[in-house]
């Protein structure tokens, strides 16, 4: 079927991109991918492996904020916490994609931000509903320049930090991950085909809190790129 504009019914909305840092360049973004809950403060007692599988929720890919923009605190709630997060963006994909392969996926990383009205997630998680409510809402993806892995490699360490007003909230390691990037990218290739322009949030480390209006978030992934925000009153 021709994709010729003329043929919408509406005019078709506009593609989500991500900046590509020191070029004019842009990385189209296809979808958005979270990991929950993939990050230990310290190592088990013995040694013993008690990882659970992972698992994954979305968000709109038109959720993302560039950095230097401006979220408007959202509707609905009382309680919107910040998640500092790595961001994988993919130039391939597949299906059931070997660990051993995964990294040949990636074309580059970024800094994002997993914001998430966390009453109305608690309180879809009590209800076993779906978190979309608390997730998936605008503005909840705030993400930063991307920077190609053939240029910085692929990093498995490093700090990951979270300002808010210049405080440290979040201060972690990249290696702090329970399941890391191939991980995270064969598993969810085992639930869905990734394709070119998925991204992918890899999880966030300790020290999440609530934000408010007014707020000014700095984040830094070492090796990586920053990321700044600023929460803005609601629309």
């Amino acid at each position: 079927m021709s994709t010729d504009t003329q043929n919408y019914v509406i005019s078709p909305p506009p593609q989500p991109v991500l900046a590509v840092a020191g070029t004019d360049k842009v990385f189209p973004v296809r979808r958005l991918w979270c990991v929950g809950r993939n990050y230990v403060e310290h190592i088990k007692e013995m040694g013993q492996d008690v990882r659970e599988p992972p698992f994954f929720f979305a968000k709109p890919a038109d959720a993302i904020v560039p950095d230097g923009g401006t979220v408007p605190y959202p509707s609905l709630t009382k309680d919107m916490h910040h998640e500092v997060e790595l961001v994988v963006a993919l130039k391939s994909g597949g299906r059931n994609i070997p660990v051993a392969r995964a990294l040949d996926c990636i074309y580059g990383y970024g800094v994002g931000i997993d914001l998430t009205r966390r009453d109305l997630q608690i309180a879809s998680r009590d209800i076993k509903r779906p978190w979309e409510i608390g997730k998936a809402f605008d503005h909840s993806a705030p993400c930063g320049a991307l920077k190609p892995a053939a240029a910085i490699g692929h990093p498995a360490k490093g700090r990951i930090v979270l300002k808010v007003n210049g405080k440290v909230r979040q201060d972690g390691d990249l290696n702090q991950m329970i399941w890391n990037v191939p991980e995270v990218i064969s598993k969810l290739s085992e639930m869905v085909e990734l394709a070119p322009g998925d991204i992918i949030m890899t999880g966030t480390p300790s020290g999440v809190a609530a934000i408010v209006a007014g707020d000014k978030i700095e984040c830094e992934v070492e090796g990586v790129g920053t990321l700044n925000v600023t929460i803005g009153p609601p629309l």
